[in-house]
């Protein structure tokens, strides 16, 4: 129609206004916080990559579990820094090392008021800092990866977790941890199957969080980030093995993956936004460049409006606390 007669700009006048007909909502209980503890420590410490980001004691673990669910998040994800490192990653299968040891304190803390999650994968177990077990010639083995991950899904559900993330890409992973599961009695452990993991740059402060031994990269394990129709066959793959939910992960540089996946399936679909996408915009805003608040809620939005349902991210807690403010 012709100018003046159509005039878009009436809903957006007021603030009230842009909220009545906004289009796209991210609400805290589809918010996971993602969470490190380092064992051996009695105070919690800071991850100078990521600024606001610690490394958790075990009892100031709990107590950030307890804030998370003040604020309404809808799951933590554990992850496990052990003092000591073997080839075989064996400490992420010791039902006393430390995420099994975290996945009960938190569980015994929040019990079923969050979703309790951890990862499964071995990268931060390992001597060598690879996800998988190492054949003689330094490669990945992959078939004995998996059996490293069956017993390590079954430690994590004796421990009490509701879900586990098998994050390596090992071929067949998701089917090897959701039989392990089901022969050791833990049926309801659901899998967040991580079907679409690029080897991204994006991932350097995580490896800090964790204190990585790695030498080398993951090319050979994790997906070329040129590729989606790859990605599309991984999800498919992952859900056929009995996959509960998927995720893409990084999920700012991935948006169009992100889409594509929620197009492809009918589970929900998460999204990691990652250490490097986290960084990136606390060093900005350190700086004065940006408006810190609002480009966090942004992009936590765009991600959202891509088709993820689910979206970890370490500005959860801040996050859910300002969306509970808006709404």
């Amino acid at each position: 129609m012709p100018y003046p007669e159509m005039r878009p700009r009436r809903l957006r006048r007021t603030a009230a206004m842009r909220r009545l007909v906004s289009e796209t909502r991210v609400d805290p209980a589809e918010l996971v916080v993602p969470m490190f503890v380092r064992e051996g420590l009695t105070e919690p410490r800071a991850i100078s990559s990521l600024p606001g980001v610690l490394q958790h004691s075990r009892d100031s673990l709990r107590k950030a579990a307890v804030e998370a669910v003040q604020a309404g998040v809808g799951g933590i994800m554990l992850f496990g820094v052990p003092s000591s490192r073997d080839e075989y990653g064996s400490g992420g299968i010791d039902p006393d090392g430390i995420l099994n040891v975290a996945i009960r304190d938190v569980v015994a803390e929040v019990g079923d008021a969050t979703v309790v999650m951890s990862d499964l994968c071995l990268d931060e177990f390992t001597s060598h800092g690879h996800c998988g077990l190492l054949t003689p010639t330094g490669e990945v083995d992959n078939d004995a990866t998996l059996a490293a991950y069956a017993e390590m899904a079954v430690a994590q559900a004796a421990a009490g977790v509701g879900v586990v993330g098998p994050s390596g890409m090992m071929d067949g992973q998701v089917g090897v941890v959701r039989q392990a599961l089901d022969a050791a009695g833990h049926p309801d452990v659901a899998v967040l199957a991580y079907a679409v993991k690029y080897a991204s740059a994006f991932f350097g402060p995580f490896r800090d969080a964790v204190e990585s031994a790695l030498d080398g990269d993951r090319r050979a394990y994790q997906q070329d980030p040129a590729n989606l129709r790859e990605s599309l066959r991984e999800v498919a793959l992952d859900v056929a093995e009995g996959a509960d939910m998927v995720m893409v992960k990084p999920g700012l540089p991935y948006l169009d993956v992100v889409a594509a996946v929620r197009a492809a399936v009918d589970v929900p679909v998460a999204a990691y936004q990652v250490s490097g996408e986290y960084a990136m915009v606390e060093a900005a805003a350190a700086n004065g460049w940006i408006d810190r608040e609002r480009v966090m809620l942004e992009t936590l939005t765009s991600i959202r409006r891509a088709g993820a349902q689910i979206i970890l991210t370490y500005w959860a807690v801040e996050a859910a606390q300002l969306l509970r403010q808006r709404y």
